[in-house]
């Protein structure tokens, strides 16, 4: 329709009460949620679009949507004077783990997902019990070889098909990626997986994470890893970690 106004709004949300972001059929995702509240606000029926689609129990500190809207038009009064508002409208009728950072409008072809150029995660593990961190970090009892797994990252890096770390089945045109960081980072009682690419494949990051983790204590070497990409196979590759530490960070446009 042409009287209708594209927007963006940005996102962030603990994943541990949802299957993921997208809409399930017999399961609540945020999207759904976000629809809802969207449409309680604009008094019509909206539909949002992710930047992609995050799995079960994994969280976003940034998260980009776009949705259509015919009721407001970003350059009315009404919109310019109470933006604001909107935004707290909509944060009120959102559940706590959902929050609503920023809305404003876009061009009509704008798109969250295909005109995102960069996305960033955080894999983060924790190795001494603690009651805050459950749900938002995994615990390990062994502390692995951050040093050894580094250097399976940078090989990682040298790669772009990663057919070996994708979930089965997914229906994808390329399992091609450009990895432009793959890096451990230790801090306190934690370690910090931080990854960015112009895309990701489905579970690739959890499985890439337990990969590194297989080189860390020691169950196979740097160099194997170029064996497991090479063979495009995901059975090479080591078990996916469990969603509560992963967090999608950043997304560029």
């Amino acid at each position: 329709m042409s009287n209708q106004q594209r927007f963006f709004i940005e996102l962030a949300y603990d994943g541990t009460n949802y299957h993921g972001w997208q809409i399930q059929p017999n399961a609540i995702g945020v999207q759904e949620v976000l629809n809802n509240a969207l449409a309680t606000v604009f008094r019509e029926p909206i539909e949002t679009l992710g930047c992609g689609r995050t799995d079960t129990g994994v969280h976003a500190r940034q998260f980009y949507a776009h949705f259509d809207a015919a009721g407001v038009m970003a350059d009315s009064p009404w919109f310019t004077e109470n933006s604001g508002n909107l935004l707290r409208s909509i944060n009120s009728i959102l559940p706590n783990d959902i929050a609503i950072k920023r809305i404003f409008p876009v061009e009509a072809k704008a798109h969250a997902r295909f005109d995102a150029t960069l996305r960033s995660y955080e894999y983060h593990i924790h190795f001494n019990k603690d009651p805050f961190k459950q749900n938002y970090s995994w615990l390990l009892r062994n502390e692995p070889d951050i040093e050894l797994m580094n250097q399976a990252a940078k090989i990682i890096m040298e790669y772009t098909d990663f057919s070996c770390f994708s979930k089965s089945n997914t229906q994808v045109k390329t399992n091609n990626c450009k990895i432009s960081r793959a890096e451990w980072v230790k801090t306190d009682d934690r370690i910090v997986f931080h990854i960015s690419a112009d895309r990701f494949l489905r579970n690739m990051v959890r499985a890439i994470v337990g990969t590194l983790l297989q080189v860390g204590h020691g169950e196979i070497n740097p160099a194997d890893v170029r064996g497991i990409i090479e063979s495009k196979n995901r059975s090479k590759a080591g078990t996916s970690v469990p969603a509560c530490g992963l967090y999608l960070t950043e997304v560029k446009y």
